[in-house]
């Protein structure tokens, strides 16, 4: 099996005084949903990009499957805040553009580019203009584009952030189905505490100065989703509860000092 692996990893960025992320290892393997919480400047982001590709690594080591990351590769697909779909383009263009790059036929590429915009309750936007789409909408064309590319692991810098909070909780249910379906690996970062308990199958705590990781928790909500559980069954389960105070301990120790 797969693993993305982070071995203790730091990021430093020019002119700064300290890393922003000081030898910090994380390993996520395929079916697995780790996400990265933590207060601002804790270094998720920088740890998100190192995964990527998108940053180097001061120290340690990042892989993928046993191979040194150099930089984007297809085995790994970012979705970050904005979606940064091509207005010009459908929503099937979109989703289709990796497979046409990958010199897929066009009749193919439309078949798959469907699919994936099924998968993301968007079955009758394949026509439609970014435009014509909402916030929300227009994430799950992202995250369909990404999934076009049949990567193994799936990077989300706060994918969810910017919508409204019903779109972004109806979002999260859309995330898990995704995850569930395709069982790739994926490495998330967000400042949502009842959104990684509602997404993680680990939850990594980061804190500042520099980010280092204070705390790792095992979940499994959103195993229980996937199972068939309502979502609001979950979130009302006296567990939920415990679990999301106790997370709120976590990120916020030692803030005063």
């Amino acid at each position: 099996m797969s693993h993305l692996t982070l071995d203790k990893v730091s990021v430093h960025y020019d002119g700064q005084p300290q890393p922003a992320v000081e030898r910090v290892s994380l390993d996520i393997a395929k079916g697995d949903f780790v996400v990265l919480v933590g207060r601002s400047g804790c270094g998720k982001t920088s740890l998100l990009n190192a995964a990527a590709g998108l940053v180097e690594p001061a120290a340690g080591l990042a892989t993928v499957g046993g191979r040194p990351i150099n930089g984007p590769g297809s085995d790994r697909a970012v979705v970050f805040q904005n979606d940064a779909l091509f207005p010009w383009l459908t929503a099937r263009e979109n989703v289709a553009f990796a497979l046409r790059l990958r010199g897929v036929s066009a009749d193919s590429r439309a078949r798959r580019a469907d699919e994936l915009l099924s998968l993301v309750k968007l079955r009758d936007a394949g026509d439609k203009r970014i435009w014509e789409l909402s916030g929300g909408m227009r994430q799950r064309v992202g995250l369909a584009r990404a999934l076009a590319a049949e990567p193994e692991f799936l990077l989300l810098d706060e994918p969810l952030g910017a919508l409204d909070a019903l779109t972004r909780e109806r979002m999260q249910t859309t995330l898990l189905d995704l995850w569930a379906a395709s069982q790739v690996g994926v490495l998330m970062v967000t400042h949502g505490i009842e959104e990684a308990l509602v997404l993680a199958t680990r939850i990594v705590v980061l804190a500042p100065g520099p980010g280092h990781v204070v705390r790792t928790f095992e979940t499994h909500f959103g195993r229980r989703y996937a199972a068939d559980e309502p979502i609001r069954a979950i979130k009302a389960d006296p567990a939920f509860a415990a679990a999301r105070a106790e997370l709120t301990d976590a990120i916020f120790e030692g803030e005063a000092a």
